[in-house]
């Protein structure tokens, strides 16, 4: 069972809206794909988002993935996955999306080949949760009437942007906690853009706001000021820009300065290394949390099915593909009820769309 062809291209595809965060507006996305087959015929596929979070130019990731794909991957046997994604970490490690890609489509391959799920092959999976939508920086009557578009479509946990003004912030916040539900979840991303004041104002505003949790307020570096805050504070802090690979969580699990670790396969070079995360998050005691950017199914389903294999799983931000006006694959999961369900499919139970 050798891999015989690879594939890669790229599709720039626009959002359904543009939407901005503290650090930048986003309209489209350029996505990366990549197809492995092996000599039986069988095909599995990979997705790379490269952003301005894992620092990779989107032209030099295609090309890394181009090459990695020809010279590590073709000729071996995907049932050697740990081995190869270990060389692709090695010799792509300026490209973790690139990595990422590559590294879901062996899972992928691997899967169909045995006919059998990623998350079955990972382990045993948990019961379906509820993913959070996200609503961007809007002002006030803008964020609620995205929000009661979202509740009317059967969301029932909301992520709002924060991080351009803080007064601002929590006005949203006071009117959002008032027009919704008492059962609708309500987190927070400030995307680095608070002080460490600002971060302790608005945990003195969780309890009355119902706030799930509070991702990434301060800048990547600044972990050391997230000591300054209370033990109950920092079991309530997600880490996101602050986490990227096993070696940020290795450091995290010395003084736990964040309760919650926001794992993208993006970030830490795919499902390979988010298993690596997940374990040191297991050892440490830390609450996981799956995010993503904007992504095809492709790259959803493959965080999908990785966290439901992990038992620190807590929390879902799996609603990347959802931004996405089209795709160009179809399956992975379905929605219900806000919540997301694996398809009993071999592999990532994804395919390329007609």
């Amino acid at each position: 069972m050798i891999i015989r062809g690879v594939e890669t291209w790229t599709e720039r595809l626009p959002l359904t809206r543009p939407y901005v965060i503290a650090t930048r507006e986003v309209s489209t996305v350029d996505l990366h794909f990549v197809r492995l087959e092996n000599s039986l015929g069988v095909s599995g596929l990979g997705c790379a988002a490269p952003t301005a979070v894992t620092s990779e130019n989107a032209e030099d990731c295609l090309g890394a993935m181009d090459v990695a794909a020809r010279d590590i991957l073709k000729g071996r046997d995907p049932r050697l996955l740990r081995t190869l994604a270990r060389q692709l970490q090695s010799e792509c490690s300026q490209y973790p999306s690139a990595v990422a890609a590559l590294d879901m489509a062996l899972y992928d391959l691997l899967g169909r080949s045995m006919n059998v799920s990623v998350a079955t092959m990972l382990g045993p999976s948990m019961k379906p949760l509820p993913t959070s939508i996200t609503i961007g920086i809007l002002p006030l009557e803008e964020t609620l009437k995205e929000a009661r578009g979202y509740l009317a479509r059967g969301f029932n946990c909301l992520k709002v942007k924060l991080g351009l003004d803080y007064d601002e912030d929590l006005e949203r916040l006071r009117a959002l906690r008032l027009a919704c539900p008492e059962s609708v979840r309500i987190r927070v991303d400030a995307n680095q853009g608070y002080t460490i004041e600002q971060t302790r104002d608005l945990f003195r505003e969780a309890h009355a706001l119902d706030l799930e949790l509070i991702e990434q307020p301060l800048a990547r570096g600044k972990e050391e000021d997230m000591l300054k805050l209370s033990g109950d504070a920092q079991r309530l802090m997600a880490a996101d820009e602050s986490l990227h690979g096993p070696m940020d969580a290795l450091q995290l699990t010395v003084n736990k300065s964040f309760g919650i670790w926001n794992i993208k396969l993006m970030k830490c070079a795919g499902i390979t290394g988010a298993l690596d995360i997940a374990d040191l998050a297991v050892l440490a005691g830390i609450d996981l949390m799956w995010g993503c950017m904007d992504e095809s199914i492709i790259s959803i389903a493959a965080a999908l099915h990785t966290a439901y294999a992990c038992s620190q799983t807590r929390y879902l931000d799996l609603d990347g593909s959802f931004d996405l006006s089209k795709d160009v694959a179809r399956g992975g999961f379905t929605l219900s009820n806000g919540s997301l369900h694996l398809l009993e499919e071999p592999g990532l139970g994804v395919t390329l769309a007609d």
